[in-house]
């Protein structure tokens, strides 16, 4: 599940059901109300990223996007998400500056296998970090045929799983790519994000379990939007506060995950009261 922020990704791990934190870079553009097209700088990501991993015990996966430019820039990147204590990185075959994939008209160029090839031996070098790679084939309509060759190239360079991605509203696209894959010993990473009737269920077995990974890509932060737009509404629509209380979380719930009770404990062993004089 995708997180933006320490406290996404602290809701996220209380709930059971995921087994990872997506440390989404669109999440994170969008948290700074900014385009997702390589506008957040690499220091803002990585604490971040490590901010997240340091309040919840589940691992992270870093969105690294295209890596901050050519395979020196990842890098260079590399041994901090390493050292920030990620256990796998998403890195993208786009060129830098990326435009996001949802985007109808974005600007979807792709580097060459060759240069991509190059960043995944880095990653893969300079990090004990799962190295996951990203084709944006299918998003710039270039097609299976395409995709299939960029993906086994990565593969072939050493990449541990490879994420296809599509934007088309009928899965059959990211269904006919899974179906092709020839690699068993390379797992499948999909974001289901513009086919949200499928389920996580239906995705294995329409791809005869070659998915084994499945992003809830930005969940977190539309949730949020949501939630924050239809209180606030509601507060300015009641001219007052009295009708979202129900609502929303109560004080004490926001105490708990800010760790309150963990400093209360440090406060009485730590601070103890003054002696009497």
């Amino acid at each position: 599940m995708a997180a933006h922020n320490p406290l996404s990704a602290k809701i996220v791990a209380e709930t059971d059901g995921f087994d990872a934190i997506w440390a989404s870079g669109f999440e994170l553009s969008a948290s700074y109300a900014v385009p997702d097209a390589s506008i957040v700088s690499p220091s803002i990501h990585l604490e971040t990223t490590r901010a997240m991993g340091e309040v919840q015990d589940l691992p992270t996966i870093a969105d690294l996007d295209t890596g901050f430019g050519n395979a020196i820039n990842l890098a260079y990147a590399i041994p901090r998400y390493q050292a920030a204590g990620v256990a796998a990185v998403v890195i993208e075959d786009k060129t830098f500056p990326k435009d996001s994939s949802l985007r109808i008209d974005g600007r979807q160029s792709l580097v060459s296998i060759y240069e991509f090839r190059g960043k995944i031996a880095a990653a893969k070098d300079l990090g004990s970090m799962l190295v996951i790679a990203r084709t944006e084939a299918l998003i710039a309509g270039l097609g299976q045929e395409e995709a299939l060759k960029r993906a086994l190239a990565y593969a072939d360079a050493g990449a541990d799983a490879i994420l296809i991605h599509s934007k088309q509203k009928a899965p059959d696209e990211m269904i006919s790519f899974c179906r092709a894959w020839p690699r068993n010993g390379v797992p499948l990473v999909v974001v289901p994000t513009s086919y949200p009737q499928l389920s996580f269920e239906e995705i294995s077995r329409l791809t005869d379990g070659k998915v084994r990974l499945i992003i809830c890509g930005n969940h977190s932060i539309r949730a949020t939007v949501a939630a924050m737009r239809h209180t606030f509404r509601q507060i300015v629509q009641d001219n007052g506060i009295a009708g979202v209380e129900g609502q929303i979380a109560p004080v004490s719930d926001v105490f708990a995950l800010q760790g309150d009770a963990v400093m209360r404990k440090m406060e009485k062993k730590y601070l103890p009261e003054p002696s009497a004089p």
